[in-house]
């Protein structure tokens, strides 16, 4: 009597656990819809819209190496799981996407999915392209297809190890993640606030970098309806600052010309592009048109700031004579570019007074650009002349920790102390900023 219960509890249990399983195999392979059926002619005006999408969604950043041919891939990234490298994205038919239909771009660009139902890894950023429009992506196709040069470069294999390397679980991410439609404007806003609100959400993906993650490396918030939105993370040995009203940390004493100004030459009267920024300035920023900079200044200053996290605004003091190790080294080797004051040259020597690496919690971009200076930052075709030169053979961790303490204590600075050994763990990590940066010249 029991067995043969027991047989058709289990029979119940096996038809909805079946239909479970279908429904998952389904929804994990599903090739979600696009609205193109098929491919279009791409003329010079299509092909040159698409060449500024490009330009605006910074594609190059990823997918391109020095010395190689641009977007031929190749590009190393860390992940929590493993590494991944970029693949090839010229129209080459074995190894990049020249046999992607117009529907399978758009797949692959807006939900991360490949013609064959791979998955990508959110590393490239399809839940910020989610939101592009129709006719960007028809501009991007255009351009990937006519206006890039096809590279017969093989793609690299990720190192991610089994089971970790599975690719059908992302679609279950997707699924409580990542949007699903364009951008769809606020008719409360303004067309200028909704074209920032658009660059910034959609092909500038800014929430890639300057968004914290939760624990499902999924970022918090997607747009301004969401306070952790471009509030500030950690990422790959970098502290990207908030974008938001922060006083400290963020662009509470930036005013709209001033990010204008940034976006556009790479520095104004608080900051100069340094670390991942400089790839994105490089490459992206400084090549967007003037109405589309003070689209993204307007949208940004019309985020909050958030008194009880940000603390209170940070206030000039000036510094009282100090005869410690780390104010002598800061005498020695800092003070001749960044004054005795912390004040700078601006705008070509920034200040450390109130910079956001000495108010910061986190004190990885402090440390990190000491250890191993700054890229080269070119702008309008003309490479800088003043860089901020590599630490790690002049000194060791402890004084590099030393001269860190000082200026993040002083002149008002409250980011705090560093330690010795964040700074070697930061050493063993990085490397030397290249004097030779991915600078892509397209056509």
């Amino acid at each position: 009597m029991n067995n043969r219960r027991f047989a058709r509890t289990a029979g119940w249990l096996v038809l909805p656990c079946l239909v479970a399983a279908g429904v998952l195999a389904w929804y994990v392979t599903r090739q979600p819809a696009s609205p193109f059926e098929q491919t279009q002619s791409a003329d010079a005006a299509l092909v040159s819209r698409g060449e500024y999408v490009a330009r605006l969604s910074d594609c190059v950043a990823c997918h391109s190496l020095p010395g190689k041919t641009p977007f031929a891939g190749g590009l190393e990234m860390a992940t929590p799981l493993g590494a991944i490298h970029a693949t090839n994205i010229t129209p080459d038919r074995e190894h990049g996407i020249g046999d992607y239909t117009l529907a399978d771009f758009d797949r692959a660009v807006r939900h991360g999915v490949t013609p064959d139902g791979r998955r990508l890894y959110p590393a490239m950023p399809y839940p910020s392209y989610v939101k592009l429009s129709d006719d960007d992506i028809r501009a991007l196709y255009a351009f990937f297809m006519k206006g890039v040069q096809p590279a017969s470069e093989p793609n690299i294999p990720s190192d991610i190890p089994w089971p970790l390397n599975l690719r059908w679980p992302i679609a279950l991410w997707n699924g409580v993640f990542a949007p699903s439609k364009p951008y769809a404007a606020k008719p409360e806003q303004d067309a200028l606030w909704n074209r920032g609100a658009y660059i910034v959400q959609g092909p500038g993906h800014c929430g890639s970098c300057h968004t914290p993650r939760g624990l499902a490396f999924n970022e918090k918030a997607l747009d301004e309806s969401g306070a952790p939105f471009l509030a500030g993370a950690l990422l790959d040995g970098w502290y990207a600052p908030s974008l938001r009203q922060d006083p400290n940390t963020g662009l509470g004493r930036w005013s709209e010309p001033q990010i204008v100004q940034f976006l556009k030459t790479g520095r104004n009267a608080h900051a100069v592009v340094y670390g991942s920024m400089t790839e994105a300035f490089n490459n992206s920023t400084q090549f967007m048109q003037d109405d589309d900079l003070g689209a993204i200044a307007r949208y940004l200053k019309s985020l909050p700031c958030d008194p009880q996290r940000d603390g209170t605004p940070w206030q000039y003091q000036p510094a009282t004579a100090s005869t410690g190790p780390g104010a002598h080294t800061y005498a020695t080797r800092c003070a001749s570019c960044h004054g005795l004051d912390g004040k700078g040259q601006p705008e070509w020597m920034p200040p450390l007074a109130g910079a956001t690496s000495a108010l910061a919690k986190e004190s990885a971009s402090a440390i990190n650009i000491t250890l191993n200076g700054s890229q080269r930052v070119v702008a309008a075709g003309v490479p800088d002349a003043y860089r901020m030169p590599a630490f790690r053979e002049q000194l060791s961790d402890q004084e590099i920790a030393e001269v860190l303490s000082y200026m993040r204590i002083t002149w008002g600075n409250h980011g705090g102390a560093v330690d010795a050994k964040a700074v070697g763990k930061l050493r063993g990590h990085t490397d030397p900023a290249s004097s030779s940066p991915i600078i892509l010249h397209m056509r």
